[in-house]
């Protein structure tokens, strides 16, 4: 058994047993496969409809760009799903669009800007056979030239209406809708495998842990 599977038992021990079967059926639905990213989102209702789309179906990496706007989220809105999720956070850069969509690609991810002028995909349509993230912008602009530019490809939501653009919350939520029920009716192998299970359970039982820190430190340092 490994260390963090010791650790991981060790720290189950604190929670009731309910918890730990909502866990363990939760973490068979969680991906990688597919991340999200945000890019200068700035209205918290929507960072937060957003963050809860993201738990909803499965996405446990978002990706959030901050140049222009702090990222905040509503607690009211929010229900507590960011605490289940794993946010990585770009503001340390001048370009930090261009730093996030590059250490994607580096971890062979495509990238997909979502943009209602998009001509070669639509949502349902996109390739979901290799790692992907999806890439979302303001509110009111829409991505940066830059998020455009160096996206692998662009895609939109099909509508036929007269109103061109969703609510961003609306929009993750139907792209996210549609990939994942893709997914999860494919042969795909969408699912964390066993390492990024047991590391991720560790996070989460921590979470709800009374010192859940201080308690892994204790376990770290036994003979």
């Amino acid at each position: 058994m490994t260390h963090e599977k010791k650790l991981l038992e060790h720290l189950l021990t604190f929670i009731s047993e309910n918890k730990r079967e909502l866990f363990f059926k939760i973490i068979e639905e969680r991906t990688q496969h597919c991340t999200v990213i945000l890019e200068d989102i700035f209205q918290p209702q929507n960072a937060s409809a957003v963050l809860r789309s993201c738990d909803v179906f499965g996405i446990q990496n978002v990706h959030v760009i901050e140049n222009r706007n702090t990222y905040n989220v509503n607690p009211k809105v929010v229900q507590g799903a960011s605490k289940w999720l794993n946010i990585n956070k770009y503001n340390e850069l001048e370009n930090n669009t261009l730093f996030c969509i590059n250490a994607l690609k580096n971890k062979g991810y495509k990238i997909y800007a979502t943009s209602p002028h998009a001509t070669t995909y639509l949502i349902q349509d996109i390739p979901i056979d290799t790692k992907f993230a999806l890439l979302f912008g303001t509110e009111k602009e829409g991505l940066s030239e830059i998020a455009l530019s160096n996206a692998d490809e662009l895609v939109k939501i099909p509508m036929v209406g007269f109103t061109e653009s969703l609510n961003i919350s609306v929009s993750a939520a139907i792209c996210l809708y549609e990939v994942t029920k893709r997914l999860h009716e494919s042969t795909i192998d969408w699912q964390l495998n066993e390492k990024e299970k047991v590391n991720q359970l560790i996070q989460w039982t921590k979470k709800v842990i009374k010192r859940g820190e201080a308690i892994e430190r204790a376990f770290l340092k036994a003979p």
